[in-house]
């Protein structure tokens, strides 16, 4: 791609982000929403390979339908309440069809399907930009309409969310796809405790924006695509193999890693609100999350002796991708735990 043309594309993202963030009409925010898809699918699409097309017309497909929602939704309520202030989403069918729309944006469970296809067919990097800027625009919605949404339907997308991004993720070898199981279970933590703390909500964005960004960070650094690849990590860098194996634990959620913040602040939350029975039950999705963790981390770090071997499939070329990103978000990925009071309050 020609930095021409990059550069009209990224600016184009940020700037449809900006636009549906900054925006109390409703029409205003659908413009910046189909700005941001129309300058991602240029993107998905710069291999020319049938997969990557595919996953360029599924993306268009999936987020012009749940901005077709979108529209309808805001269109009903301004048809029942005279307003097209973001904020005023007051009538039932058009918060239900705006939560369906938004999950569908985010890729939550049950409309999670084209997450994992889609990336699985794009570059690492545009799989970077899909599962962390896409996620702002309909996030800062959520935020702004959060107090005429409903709890239940939030918390039981949530709970799907988690469970699903446990399950799908386990019999995975492609690491992109097992990125978007990831992502499908931290967005489902994050819609489970919307409706309760917005607070917790945002530190758990900015968190899991931070992690997603050092692992895939990782993934293009080592070009790992598969589990195999991981496995022969260690030739490349010894150094990077171990952080991206903290990053991984990170991602499950283990202490004392900054990862366990969220899930801990989440649980103590619902606990608080006596939803005893969500608690458990997404404490219990996140072992399955934790178990695909675990065996990346146990392929990447533990299943070769920690020396230099003589393997045909890697060999020590000077990373071409500047290093400066990664050094910058490793450190916040592993010890930004003890900061967590600070952040929150």
């Amino acid at each position: 791609m020609s930095p021409t043309t990059s550069t009209i594309l990224i600016s184009s993202l940020a700037t449809g982000t900006i636009i549906t963030m900054t925006s109390y009409h409703w029409l205003l925010a659908w413009i910046g929403l189909e700005i941001n898809t129309l300058a991602i699918i240029p993107m998905i699409s710069t291999r020319h390979h049938p997969r990557s097309t595919e996953a360029a017309t599924k993306y268009f497909l999936t987020q012009a339908a749940a901005s077709a929602m979108i529209l309808f939704s805001s269109t009903t309520n301004a048809w029942y309440t005279g307003t097209w202030d973001i904020t005023q989403m007051s009538t039932t069918p058009s918060h239900i069809l705006l939560t369906t729309a938004l999950a569908m944006k985010l890729g939550l469970a049950p409309v999670h399907f084209w997450l994992p296809e889609v990336l699985q067919g794009s570059t690492m990097t545009t799989a970077l930009v899909i599962t962390t800027w896409q996620k702002l625009a309909p996030m800062s919605l959520i935020f702004m309409t959060v107090n005429n949404l409903s709890p239940t339907m939030l918390m039981t997308i949530g709970l799907f969310s988690s469970m699903i991004g446990g399950w799908g993720g386990l019999n995975q070898t492609q690491t992109r796809k097992i990125m978007a199981y990831s992502s499908i279970a931290h967005l489902g933590w994050m819609s489970t405790v919307t409706s309760i703390m917005t607070n917790i909500l945002v530190v758990n964005l900015l968190i899991y924006l931070i992690m997603t960004t050092t692992m895939f960070y990782s993934l293009t650094l080592s070009k790992s695509k598969t589990i195999q690849n991981m496995s022969t990590s260690w030739t490349i860098s010894p150094m990077l193999t171990t952080t991206m194996m903290l990053t991984l634990l990170s991602l499950g959620g283990l202490p004392p890693l900054t990862g366990f913040a969220p899930k801990w602040l989440i649980l103590e939350e619902l606990t608080m609100q006596n939803l005893i029975l969500l608690a458990t039950m997404m404490a219990m999705s996140s072992l399955l999350s934790l178990f695909f963790y675990l065996r990346l981390t146990y392929t990447t770090t533990l299943t070769l002796s920690p020396n230099t071997t003589q393997t045909k499939h890697k060999w020590r070329f000077k990373p071409m991708k500047p290093m400066l990103p990664l050094t910058i978000f490793t450190p916040m990925t592993i010890i930004m735990l003890p900061m967590m009071p600070t952040i929150i309050y």
